[in-house]
């Protein structure tokens, strides 16, 4: 299980170094063996990729109406590897979509993880937060 938010930097090259929190996690679950891919919501999923390939047969089960999101999501993934340094390398493409520049958080999300662009992160909490719980917490107690 991934938790926990990480504030990354983004090197030149587009590579992003995985804190060591998680690097354990990825090589011994998945050989550092990954698939990167858009969300919907304006970053990048990072999955494990035994993860990756349950999902990927769930996306591409899903029904024509949801032909949109099938393209977001198959039609972005990149398989990519942890480098003996630990860095993963984020495509042109990936880091455009996600509008990913310098400043970058990473954020644990259970089974897999999601690379923001650190503003993008702040704006799209404080307006969630500013709408107040969704519908589907409403039970939930802290």
């Amino acid at each position: 299980m991934f938790q926990g938010a990480s504030q990354l930097t983004l090197d030149g090259k587009g590579r992003v170094s995985m804190p060591a929190r998680h690097r354990d996690a990825l090589l011994s679950g998945c050989d550092g063996r990954l698939t990167l891919t858009r969300h919907p919501d304006g970053c990048l999923l990072v999955y494990p990729r035994p993860v990756w390939e349950s999902r990927r047969q769930q996306i591409a089960q899903l029904p024509y109406s949801a032909r949109a999101l099938q393209r977001v999501l198959l039609g972005s993934a990149v398989d990519v590897e942890l480098d003996t340094a630990a860095r993963v390398l984020v495509s042109a493409e990936l880091r455009t979509a996600a509008g990913l520049e310098r400043d970058v958080m990473l954020l644990g999300m259970g089974a897999h993880l999601e690379l923001w662009d650190a503003s993008r992160l702040a704006e799209h909490e404080r307006l969630a937060l500013a709408d107040g719980l969704p519908a589907a917490a409403a039970d939930f107690s802290f």
